[in-house]
């Protein structure tokens, strides 16, 4: 079985002095396949990035990356696998080749013109090769990383919030490459704020302060939240969303524009909470099923309350 899965790891731990930052983290992620990993800031998303591709040690647990193991192959690892951090990491008084041939010479790649070129013409930067990277706005940063990571053909990526500060064209010019990769059998674990990339993903694991709350397709992290939700299409949704708020029944209440997503866990709670508002003629309401954000609104509703209680 771990022939065929990039990533095979059991209750992985961490903790930085008192802080347990993630907590018996446990995941089997099969190759060629796209993996987002979503949560807040601070739940532990890039501790595990680094324990998975041998830059940290984790307190306990064990498993493989790519067959080799985490606590005693750490050097394999690293070779086999392409790492993007969150912070733009090359050095911005060098060119766009000057730096992926630097990446080059690290890893000892023969041939390495030939490498390069082809790196560069893979992302588009043939244009851009002689440019200093730190003149490069955050579009062309990005893809110089992504150049870098892919140099070495390795068999996994892991992008730690890739596209942060990005333009939407440049997202999805990003993502249309990382679905290619995986087209020719390239294992992606990517960390991401964005819901619209979550859903670019095979599967999704959300984290929260070190543990997992949900993983599966998005489908089946919808399905499995038990949420309900109803859409409300108005003039004024941002009165009705004041009078809403804090109604029994109702756990959330958020606005889209013209539109009002109200959502509950118990649906017969939420239908008589709502039952008053929608004798109301200005506002038009339609069940329907959780947004992704919505979900993980709900997901993190007991965490904010135990910060704020």
């Amino acid at each position: 079985m771990t022939a065929t899965l990039a990533i095979d790891v059991s209750e992985l731990t961490k903790s930085f002095g008192t802080r347990k930052v993630v907590d018996k983290f446990s995941i089997q992620v099969p190759r060629g396949q796209v993996w987002g990993f979503l949560g807040p800031n601070g739940s532990g998303k890039t501790t595990t990035i680094r324990m998975l591709c041998g830059l940290l040690l984790p307190d306990s647990g064990t498993g493989t990356c790519l067959g080799y193991d985490i606590k005693s192959q750490a050097s394999e690892i690293k070779r086999n696998v392409g790492y993007m951090t969150q912070k733009f990491s090359f050095y911005e008084d060098l060119s766009i080749r000057e730096n992926l041939d630097f990446v080059a010479r690290i890893y000892e790649m023969a041939d390495r013109k030939r490498v390069v070129d082809q790196a560069i013409e893979r992302l588009g930067l043939v244009e851009r090769q002689q440019q200093l990277a730190g003149t490069l706005s955050g579009g062309w940063k990005q893809r110089l990383a992504l150049a870098a990571c892919i140099l070495h053909r390795p068999q996994l990526l892991l992008l730690d919030e890739p596209t942060a500060g990005v333009d939407p064209q440049a997202r999805r010019e990003f993502w249309d490459e990382i679905h290619q990769l995986a087209a020719q059998g390239l294992t992606v674990l990517v960390s991401t704020h964005y819901m619209d990339e979550a859903e670019r993903c095979d599967r999704i694991v959300y984290l929260a302060y070190g543990t997992v709350l949900a993983r599966g397709t998005v489908a089946e992290v919808i399905e499995g939240s038990t949420l309900s939700t109803w859409i409300v299409t108005g003039s004024d949704v941002r009165t009705l969303a004041g009078e809403l708020h804090g109604c029994e029944g109702i756990d959330q209440v958020s606005v889209f524009g013209v539109t009002l997503h109200v959502s509950g866990r118990d649906a017969e709670k939420l239908e008589r909470a709502i039952a008053p508002f929608r004798a109301r003629t200005e506002f038009t309401w339609e069940k329907s099923s959780p947004s992704l954000e919505d979900v993980f609104i709900h997901l993190m509703a007991p965490f904010r309350a135990r910060l704020t209680g």
